[in-house]
């Protein structure tokens, strides 16, 4: 895991950014939520993020794998290596904590992530032009 690769699968889901913070930090948020972070410089955990109160129990028993800090109590883990969790686990562990932290979101804002990746398609008008639509077509 590096951040190039963090960052392809962070930034697949809907709605999210990404900006630092706290000087030297990564953080990956949906709707101003964070749900993961990376250091970008040299620091004694390489990731920390969100995780089920089942999963957080399990994770910090794993060698590399501490419960976050500062973040603990909101059962956030920490791995202490690059290497504590395969790559396909880890990508399943990160959707895990984006949808968490999507579900507390308010409604309107759930909502508005799931029209975001609508499907789009060409429909004719009445004059022959293309245009693009979104979301279901009328019958």
């Amino acid at each position: 895991m590096d951040t190039d690769w963090l960052r392809k699968v962070c930034l697949a889901f809907p709605g999210v950014t990404e900006q630092i913070q706290w000087g030297y930090d990564l953080v990956f948020k949906v709707g101003g939520k964070m749900f993961a972070i990376t250091p970008l410089e040299p620091a004694p955990v390489c990731l920390a993020f969100k995780a089920s109160p089942e999963k957080f129990a399990e994770l910090t028993e794993r060698q590399n794998i501490i419960p976050a800090p500062y973040l603990a109590r909101a059962r956030w883990v920490a791995l202490q290596s690059r290497d504590a969790v395969a790559q396909q686990e880890l990508a399943a562990l990160l959707r895990e904590s984006y949808e968490m932290v999507v579900a507390k979101l308010p409604k309107k804002m759930r909502e508005s992530l799931a029209n975001v990746h609508a499907v789009t398609r060409p429909v004719r008008t009445n004059k022959g032009r293309k245009r693009v639509a979104m979301g279901k077509q009328r019958r």
